[in-house]
């Protein structure tokens, strides 16, 4: 560690090489919004875009909530939000002088997103960095998240600024990791997870999103983009498969039109299991 340094590691060009690197400082996480009460906050990642992550966060809600649970949905990924479309959502986000208020979603998720603070959906976000990791910290300590067990954030794929500032600045419990079978993907999702493991930020498993199609006329599984390398890189890093999504038509119109909480799939049950141990163990 230079005698110069500053404990900002993110920006830090030695910080692979410094020891001080290994541990993030808990002066740079930020408090929430003093009228928010958010028990658990839990990170959804990917190497790369394309993979479903969006989708995958918006089904982990909605398996949350049908278990009773209050959930929320941070929307980190500014310059491509989809989950207000994925749940139907077309109110803006109220500004009052208390903060922002984060918008529920029919079955009571919450959910804050950039498209909900703009003009126009289809209006692009074209800001630098910097300004994007600042938005995304003010979602955690600017809007007002009322009583929530789980707070699921959809990051951005890949390894850049907003992956840093989440995991430095707002109290990540574990992360979730979202892949594909495609080996291009398992390659570069091995990359988002040394990221979580440099950062020391808990990853709570592997998901693997279109990992086979199962045709209607014969009932059997097809892998539609080749043998999935999943399994392998789980037990190269020693962490678990929790669930493998179909590619499933009926998912993606469900999305396109708004009615994710009305698609009936039990996929992630078993990730509602583990983010309950996580519970259990943090109590």
């Amino acid at each position: 560690m230079s005698e110069q340094c500053d404990h900002n590691c993110g920006s830090c060009a030695q910080s692979q090489d410094c020891t001080h690197s290994d541990q993030i400082p808990q002066d740079f996480i930020k408090p929430p919004h003093e009228m928010s009460s958010v028990k658990h906050v839990i990170g959804v990642l990917s190497g790369k875009g394309g993979v479903g992550k969006s989708m995958v966060t918006s089904l982990m809600a909605v398996s949350l909530r049908r278990q009773g649970y209050r959930v929320g949905i941070l929307d980190a990924d500014i310059t491509g939000p989809s989950i207000p479309k994925a749940f139907g959502v077309r109110q803006k986000a109220a500004i009052t002088d208390y903060g922002v208020f984060a918008v529920n979603t029919q079955s009571d998720i919450q959910i804050m997103s950039i498209n909900l603070l703009l003009p126009e959906d289809t209006d692009p976000v074209v800001w630098r960095g910097p300004l994007i990791g600042q938005t995304v910290e003010q979602f955690w300590t600017d809007v007002i998240w009322n009583d929530i067990d789980y707070l699921l954030i959809d990051m951005p794929p890949g390894t850049g600024d907003v992956a840093l500032t989440v995991f430095q600045s707002i109290p990540v419990e574990g992360i979730l990791v979202v892949t594909s079978p495609q080996e291009l993907v398992s390659m570069i999702v091995q990359k988002a997870v040394k990221m979580a493991q440099m950062m020391h930020v808990p990853i709570l498993g592997l998901i693997e999103n279109m990992s086979y199609f199962t045709c209607p006329d014969n009932g059997k599984n097809y892998a539609v983009f080749g043998e999935s390398h999943i399994e392998e890189i789980a037990a190269a890093h020693q962490l678990s498969v929790l669930a493998k999504l179909p590619i499933d038509p009926k998912l993606t119109a469900a999305c396109d039109r708004g009615m994710i909480e009305l698609f009936d799939g039990n996929w992630l049950e078993p990730v509602v299991e583990i983010l309950e141990k996580t519970k259990e163990n943090n109590a």
